[in-house]
């Protein structure tokens, strides 16, 4: 098992394939613009080279004691309160995981790395 391979449940997903399953639950939660903060590296990276962060970069992923555990980096819309808003991203991560690859998931960090000021 490698160190970029979760292994849970009898099986080995990748963390990559995790990444991906949680940024896509993620984004469809109405008050989170994306994910992956506001830092000066993600946006120089995708300045420079019109690529997007890796979303191993905003998901961490882990088995701890048997049980899948996510932290994930947002950055949402102000007005959209953060204990609701949270809430609603761990539920659409943890059905997200449930449906795709059939496991439980033990817990789902949120970090909100930045806020984004709608135009008006």
């Amino acid at each position: 098992m490698s160190e970029s391979e979760l292994f849970i449940a009898g099986i080995g997903v990748s963390k990559s394939v995790v990444s991906t399953i949680v940024t896509l639950a993620a984004e469809k939660v109405e008050g989170v613009v994306r994910v992956g903060g506001n830092d000066i590296a993600s946006n120089l990276v995708s300045v420079f080279t019109s690529r997007a962060v890796p979303p191993e970069a905003t998901v961490e992923s882990e088995v701890v004691d048997g049980e899948l555990k996510v932290a994930v980096h947002l950055a949402v819309f102000y007005g959209y309160p953060f204990t609701k808003l949270a809430a609603s991203v761990r539920a659409a991560i943890a059905t997200a995981i449930r449906e795709q690859v059939g496991v439980e998931v033990g817990s789902v960090d949120i970090c909100i790395d930045s806020l984004v000021f709608p135009k008006e």
